[in-house]
């Protein structure tokens, strides 16, 4: 099982401090934060792509790269890219870039997103919302198959006779995760095309209530005649670690309280009180946040059940002190991922 992190770049005032993140201090510090990740033995680090004032994030391929000549290991991966709203080419482009200077750690997550602002930025239209994503997923698969791409083209896309995309990535073709929100329909898309499936688990609730989510992806992948092998799948939390629930709580619940009220207003929702948090924080809940036994116990929990080949944690919802991020990251390495690799070893022997 791969362990990861991903983030959206949060920035904004700092909820404890007051204290304003800005889009170049945050995108620095996200670089000295994969960095880190990777001397301690994360396995991927994932950046999701907004157009926003609160994320610095819009562009994942251009922040990454700054990370990918400062690392040896980490693979690198969009949580998600929103290919709805952006060229097959252009993605394809930016993604082998990036392999190249990672010399092949590359990946892309594509979705739809859960925000709509980059449709009009871009010239799109939210009524085409589905036509839009499923066009383009299909044209981007073909690119990543040979250098010179056959695509018709289709009402939202241009067609490419045999023309040449490049440059072209260090992988034999990068791989392309589908990201799903936790409707049926797209996990059994995901399965029945044979992608692996990066599942999204944002709100709250337990963690086992995805469980039908992944089995209706197999069923649907096994029913389309694809390998075992092919069906991979993700489970992509809010998270964090610090030395004890209390530290990790203290540190995380304001930040994510401010960040999700925000959020919660915009769409009608209500706030989230620290004892709901403290709940869904528990061994059942949806949000992977503790000490470091709680944090190693609850993800292999939850991959005894789910049997996902990652997990990727959101560490840092909301504007989190840097220094704070880098203890979380030091923790995650020290000792997280240690004993979930002790217990994943006792479970195989």
């Amino acid at each position: 099982m791969e362990i990861g992190l991903f983030t959206f770049g949060d920035i904004g005032p700092n909820p404890v401090t007051g204290q304003v993140v800005g889009a170049p201090e945050r995108l620095r510090n996200i670089v000295e934060e994969i960095t880190l990740a990777d001397q301690v033995g994360v396995d991927v680090y994932g950046l999701g792509e907004h157009h926003r004032d609160d994320y610095a994030v819009s562009s994942i391929a251009v922040a990454l790269a700054a990370a990918a000549t400062q690392t040896k290991r980490i693979r690198f991966t969009s949580t998600v890219s929103v290919l709805s709203s952006d060229d097959p080419v252009r993605v394809f482009q930016q993604f082998a870039t990036l392999d190249g200077l990672s010399d092949g750690r590359a990946e892309i997550i594509a979705g739809r997103g859960a925000f709509s602002e980059s449709f009009p930025l871009f010239g799109y239209d939210m009524y085409d919302y589905d036509d839009l994503f499923i066009e383009k997923l299909h044209m981007l698969l073909e690119i990543n198959k040979a250098e010179h791409a056959n695509w018709p083209g289709s009402a939202h896309t241009q067609p490419l006779d045999g023309l040449g995309v490049y440059p072209r990535p260090v992988q034999l073709q990068l791989p392309i995760w589908l990201g799903v929100g936790g409707t049926p329909q797209s996990a059994m898309r995901a399965g029945t095309m044979g992608l692996p499936m990066a599942m999204a688990l944002i709100l709250g609730g337990e963690w086992k209530r995805v469980a039908p989510m992944f089995q209706l992806y197999h069923q649907a992948g096994h029913e389309a005649g694809h390998r075992a092998l092919r069906l991979k799948t993700s489970l992509t939390a809010h998270g964090f670690v610090h030395n004890s629930m209390k530290s990790a709580l203290d540190i995380y619940y304001p930040a994510h309280s401010a960040k999700m009220g925000k959020l919660g207003r915009e769409r009608g929702m209500p706030m989230q009180s620290r004892e709901m948090f403290e709940k869904f924080s528990g061994p059942n809940g949806g949000y992977f946040t503790g000490g470091p036994s709680q944090l190693a116990e609850k993800i292999l929990a939850a991959h005894e059940v789910l049997r996902f080949d990652r997990i990727l944690l959101q560490f840092g919802v909301g504007v989190i002190d840097h220094r704070s991020m880098l203890e979380a990251i030091e923790i995650l390495g020290a000792n997280v991922i240690p004993e979930i690799r002790r217990g994943l070893a006792k479970v195989a022997g």
